[in-house]
């Protein structure tokens, strides 16, 4: 990958290729309200992250180019301070197909509170527990594209380990997750190769995907060990599986219905389960006579492994509120709650955003986790760790 990195600067620095910079540059603070859990975490972070886009196109738009690079330095957590290349990919258009070779972001799915098919990309989880921002993947994708659906075929050579905040970092678990210790099913380890595959086409008002898998699970499961000083840590299992998936998405007037399912097999831990993200989005346009869209937002969690389940929304509702200015500022909020329906736990989150200049963009995220037993081996470890965050991006 060094040796590729090289490669992409010298050509981004060539006079002969005409090309396009953009990006973005973030100072980032985030507080916590309470004091954790652990006395080597702190109550105040500060984070600075940038993100540059080069894209170059050629032989009549049929070719192009484009590298992502990211880097973070973070204040207090030194496993948060790292880079990635999120894209490095060269495209080649076809009559009736495309070929991309590289490492990519790929997004698969339609729900609001999680993603289950999403299922290319590892979790970059210091950047956002959300699970949102994602480590870039290296791979080889022929898209076949017709009248009746794009049919996306991947050859996937090297696995991405996924990232865990530090001993200093929060959020983490109360035993931190010892990252330069993970163990692997395959023997081939990060360099077994996984395969894909997804049908994807719009049907009138529908929407529709239909994706397999067949690799490394980029959802670690854990056992306890120790590290080097003798501490007891989490070290990541990563296991090899196969998920077949479905996502649907319906537009009809101001309704939005859409729905997720999974069927995952594990056969290292003897697991073969059903997971379900299904729900809606109802939209108000213009209330009360401005530009001003107010979506009401509901959506149910379900996994058939109950109590055995490695994610705590099993069985469990999720509401939401989003505002739409529809101002030249894009101004947004989206106002939630994910309850668990069997017991008191309840995470609050809220997401703000808005141009304040030109090129300036002012984000603001908050969590609050309310009602968090201390038997919730999921959850308990951030029942201390309601926080606010303030981003303010620079766009360029």
């Amino acid at each position: 990958m060094n040796k590729l990195l090289t490669m992409t600067l010298l050509i981004c620095s060539s006079s002969l290729w005409a090309n396009e910079w953009s990006g973005n540059i973030s100072f980032e603070a985030k507080y916590f309200s309470q004091d954790a859990l652990n006395s080597s975490q702190y109550n105040e972070y500060g984070s600075v992250s940038i993100q540059p886009e080069w894209f170059h196109e050629w032989d009549g738009g049929k070719q192009s180019f484009t590298f992502v690079p990211f880097a973070r330095w973070d204040q207090h957590d030194e496993k948060r301070t790292h880079s990635d290349i999120r894209e490095l990919s060269w495209l080649k258009v076809f009559k009736e197909s495309e070929l991309r070779v590289g490492l990519r972001k790929v997004y698969w799915g339609v729900s609001e509170s999680q993603h289950l098919v999403d299922v290319i990309n590892q979790t970059d989880l210091v950047e956002n527990m959300d699970g949102e921002d994602k480590l870039g993947q290296p791979m080889i994708n022929y898209a076949l594209i017709n009248d009746w659906g794009t049919v996306d075929l991947f050859i996937l050579p090297y696995f991405r380990e996924r990232t865990f905040p530090g001993v200093n970092g929060r959020l983490r678990t109360a035993f931190y997750v010892d990252t330069s210790n993970p163990v692997y099913e395959s023997s081939d380890k990060e360099n077994h190769i996984d395969f894909a595959a997804r049908w994807s086409h719009n049907l009138g008002d529908w929407d529709a995907g239909l994706s397999y898998f067949d690799g490394t699970s980029r959802d670690p499961s854990f056992v306890t060990g120790v590290d080097a000083s003798s501490n007891p840590v989490l070290r990541p299992v990563y296991n090899l599986m196969q998920q077949t998936g479905l996502d649907l998405q319906a537009t009809k007037d101001a309704w939005l219905w859409k729905i997720e399912v999974i069927n995952r097999k594990i056969k290292a831990e003897n697991a073969n389960y059903i997971a379900a993200t299904a729900g809606f989005e109802y939209t108000f346009y213009g209330v009360f006579e401005s530009a001003s869209d107010i979506g009401l937002v509901a959506e149910y969690l379900y996994d058939d492994r109950n109590s055995k389940a490695t994610t705590p929304f099993e069985d469990d509702l999720m509401l939401g509120l989003r505002w739409t200015k529809n101002d030249e500022s894009d101004t947004s909020v989206l106002v939630g709650v994910i309850a668990d329906r069997d017991d008191s736990s309840r995470l609050y989150s809220v997401e703000a955003s808005r141009r304040i200049a030109e090129s300036l963009k002012l984000t603001i995220e908050a969590r609050l986790f309310k009602g968090i037993s201390t038997s919730d081996l999921l959850l308990s470890s951030f029942r201390q760790d309601d926080f606010v965050q303030v981003e303010l991006a620079y766009y360029f």
